[in-house]
């Protein structure tokens, strides 16, 4: 007998939706990466984040004899659907054991809420926006996960599969290798654009003076460059704020590239971080009793890959060469830590103007992850 309860948006009451995966499903998993407990607590509850001015959500578990066995979100982006058109409810935080009895009344439940919001289909998995986890592994069950990408176990696609639900998009993901030095044409096709397009690199050593002076260009340039991609959210002035406070404190700011104009003007942000997966696997995403400290090895120059997070670029300067900018920077600095591999963001597996960037490197397209759609 399966039991579905509606959790409620409180931390006591989120915080055994958020610790079920690490705590149960996935706790013997070597690929798994939990996130930050405090992190998804934060995003989960509509006190917290700010996505909530123009999202709805819930949140069930399932549970089996008093044990839990499984636990599903819905979302209601109304932004994102204002944008499309569409009557769409997204599913995601999305984990469960293999048994059809508990998936189906998951997901039942989720769509019987959506349904009631006046939806018409269910996509996802899908976070609230683009900076929350989206897509199901489907390929490269066997490789450790990041810290921005889910991870799941091989019978999770065959059940979606089973429900009738079908491919909406695809992303792929790369594994590279890190050369010792930028490669020549590289360096060439850098060289020419700077000239040609009177642009230049800038690193900063002052967090505050990063923040004063390119904090919301930042984002904003995400804004401007993802606005066509799949589903994507636009990122209001309040989630701006909210997103330079939780990231760019901790971002290393030599694993930052940004690309300006003569005049200062921000058209290409390339960020990275050192990978965290390891210590966050040690740590079961708790910050404490030693969390901490295996995330500050992470940081600290213990570390042999890096997270390639994101690229943006304005889009009328797409295809002109300036993702070569990045990487003649941040090599110098892979280099200099240590990092002997690269893992890439996820791409959208038709998005040639990303995929084009690997051309100069070794590399091993090593998982592929899908959002699934359905009727409802």
């Amino acid at each position: 007998m399966i039991e579905i309860k509606e959790i409620k948006p409180v931390k006591r009451e989120l915080k055994k939706f958020v610790t079920f995966p690490i705590d149960t499903l996935y706790r013997h998993s070597k690929e798994y990466v939990p996130a930050l407990v405090s992190d998804e607590l934060r995003t989960l509850m509509p006190t917290g984040n700010p996505a909530f001015k123009y999202c709805e959500s819930v949140y069930f578990m399932a549970f089996r004899d008093g044990k839990p066995v499984g636990r599903i979100a819905g979302i209601i982006n109304n932004l994102v659907n204002e944008r499309s058109g569409k009557q769409e409810g997204r599913f995601g935080y999305v984990d469960f054991i293999d048994d059809d009895e508990v998936v189906d009344a998951l997901f039942n439940a989720v769509i019987q809420w959506a349904k009631g919001k006046g939806m018409t289909c269910l996509t996802g998995p899908l976070g609230f926006t683009d900076m929350d986890p989206e897509g199901m592994l489907i390929e490269g069950f066997d490789q450790v996960s990041t810290q921005a990408t889910i991870y799941n176990y091989d019978y999770y696609p065959r059940h979606m599969e089973r429900m009738g639900y079908v491919k909406d998009v695809d992303w792929v993901e790369f594994k590279i290798i890190v050369p010792e030095e930028v490669p020549p044409k590289m360096a060439r096709v850098a060289s020419i654009v700077r000239q040609r397009l009177n642009v230049k690199n800038i690193k900063y050593t002052d967090r505050k003076a990063l923040v004063r002076d390119y904090g919301d260009a930042i984002f904003k340039l995400i804004n401007e460059a993802y606005d066509n991609l799949f589903g994507y959210s636009p990122l209001s002035e309040e989630q701006i704020q909210y997103y330079i406070k939780m990231y760019l404190p901790f971002l290393p700011l030599e694993d930052l590239s940004m690309v300006v104009k003569s005049d200062g003007e921000l058209i290409g942000v390339g960020i990275t971080i050192p990978s965290l997966s390891k210590a966050l696997i040690k740590s079961r995403g708790r910050l404490f009793p030693l969390g901490w400290y295996h995330l500050l090895k992470a940081f600290k120059g213990h570390n042999d890959t890096v997270d390639l997070l994101l690229i943006a670029v304005k889009p009328e300067y797409q295809n002109k060469g300036i993702n070569a900018l990045f990487f003649d920077d941040l090599l110098y600095w892979f280099n200099k830590f240590g990092y002997r591999w690269a893992e890439s963001g996820h791409e959208l597996e038709e998005n040639e103007k990303v995929q084009q960037q690997w051309e100069y490197f070794e590399t091993l397209q090593n998982k592929r992850r899908r959002a699934f759609t359905k009727n409802i």
